[in-house]
């Protein structure tokens, strides 16, 4: 059996709110338009099944056995097709009840949680998964789809064709000492003179590994590292110990900040990472990313200039 043409879901869910109110004028006042065009689509649901759903006493429409029958199914088929459409928009990433943020570790201290608590409020509903993790490998999970966004150093993004991003902010990278070190009240400190220090790093594929290489570079020397570590925060705890000095952005400030004191590189030695949200191109109309964009223009107007406050601290 041929399905007609003239059988719609649209008329299917005209058909049901007819039924759920008893009256044209209420039914027309639920889907906000005319009585006409509720009893329009009613009489041509008849003509598309081939036989009556109402029967007329005056003025009024009374349902017949088979508009119960048809009232049945039809509930559950425009459920059916509305879950459909909702598992295949989430299959796709688009606005699904849960949001995959992935995050550097070192943006957990202060901006992850202000995005997060911003984005909740804009839609309570939506459970968020924070992931974290470096630069490379971020970016590897959000071209492969598994992650909706991610906060990271801007410049490994800025040439990629798939991808669009936001900056948030800009930060200075400072030399991280031990309280007790020599260095610890020094205004600012020139990086040659630690040329035979100990450093510690993080690993490969992290922004401030590469920010860092840079400023090795900038300054003559290869440095000496003691160990190389997954996370920021391991980081922090081996410099606070005395293991080794760091190069580490400012954000990072209020961690450790009784242990550990980041000191300004001098001029020459100046490095800055810019600080960003990145999301496919492909899901740039997914509702829940655009609350995140919305929430990130709202954080950046909110932060003083990069000049005035280059630190997220």
């Amino acid at each position: 059996m041929l399905i007609d043409e003239e059988l719609t879901l649209k008329k299917l869910e005209i058909f049901l709110a007819f039924m759920r109110s008893g009256n044209l004028a209420r039914a027309a006042s639920e889907l906000n338009t005319s009585n006409v065009s509720v009893h329009r689509a009613i009489h041509s649901l008849e003509s598309a099944l081939r036989c009556p759903l109402f029967k007329h006493e005056g003025r009024n429409l009374i349902p017949l056995e088979s508009a119960y029958v048809l009232e049945e199914r039809a509930q559950k088929l425009v459920q059916e097709v509305v879950d459909t459409v909702r598992q295949t928009r989430e299959a796709a990433g688009f606005s699904a009840e849960r949001f995959k943020l992935g995050a550097l570790y070192s943006l957990t201290v202060k901006t992850v949680p202000q995005l997060i608590m911003g984005l909740k409020l804009r839609r309570s509903a939506l459970n968020i998964d924070l992931i974290l993790g470096s630069n490379v490998d971020l970016l590897y999970k959000l071209k492969n789809m598994e992650l909706d966004a991610i906060l990271v150093a801007l410049h490994d993004t800025g040439n990629d064709p798939d991808c669009e991003q936001l900056p948030l902010f800009t930060d200075d990278i400072f030399l991280a000492v031990p309280v007790d070190s020599p260095f610890a009240e020094q205004r600012e400190v020139d990086l040659a003179d630690l040329c035979d220090s100990t450093f510690i790093t993080l690993t490969q594929g992290f922004a401030t590994h590469q920010d860092g290489a840079r400023v090795f570079q900038q300054a003559g020397f290869e440095p000496k590292v003691a160990m190389q570590v997954n996370d920021i925060f391991t980081l922090l705890s081996m410099v606070s110990s005395g293991v080794g000095y760091a190069l580490l952005p400012g954000r990072i400030a209020a961690v450790y900040e009784n242990r550990v004191r980041l000191i300004p590189l001098q001029a020459r030695y100046r490095l800055q990472q810019q600080i960003g949200v990145v999301f496919l191109k492909a899901k740039e109309r997914d509702p829940n990313l655009l609350a995140l964009v919305a929430e990130c223009r709202m954080y950046q107007s909110r932060r003083p200039s990069a000049v005035d406050a280059p630190a997220d601290h």
